[in-house]
């Protein structure tokens, strides 16, 4: 395994493909990376020199905030939206869907599973 900025990421896929393992960058940002440095990105990972390896590594720690940093940020402009009670703020703390979905049906996910009052048996009792 290929470890870049921290990460270990896998040596049988192609490098567009194995580089969004690292929180932060995705396929599109990924392919960016590879036409900036003049990489293949078809090129798998085990087949990359230490060279282009340190490239790839040097770029990321330059242009792109991964991993901790990046999560760090996020966690603290949620909790700033919710300091200033903003609408979306007031939303992230009811834990609801913050970008105007429908909750009537849908946002299973973000509410979690339905609370319902009970199933309407009544349970019988021993004598």
């Amino acid at each position: 395994m290929v470890r870049i900025a921290g990460k270990e990421i896998p040596n049988n896929k192609r490098l567009k493909y194995s580089l969004p393992y690292i929180y932060g960058i995705g396929i599109s940002l990924a392919e960016k990376i590879c036409n900036e440095l003049n990489i293949d990105s078809t090129k798998k990972t085990d087949e990359l020199t230490q060279e282009e390896i340190g490239k790839i590594e040097k770029y990321i720690d330059n242009n792109l905030k991964i991993e901790n940093e990046l999560r760090t940020e996020i966690q603290s402009n949620i909790k700033r939206l919710i300091e200033i009670n903003c609408y979306r703020g007031i939303r992230h703390r009811k834990k609801l869907p913050v970008r105007a979905q429908r909750t009537r049906t849908n946002a299973r996910t973000r509410k979690g599973p339905k609370k319902t009052v009970g199933s309407g048996k009544r349970k019988i009792t021993k004598k």
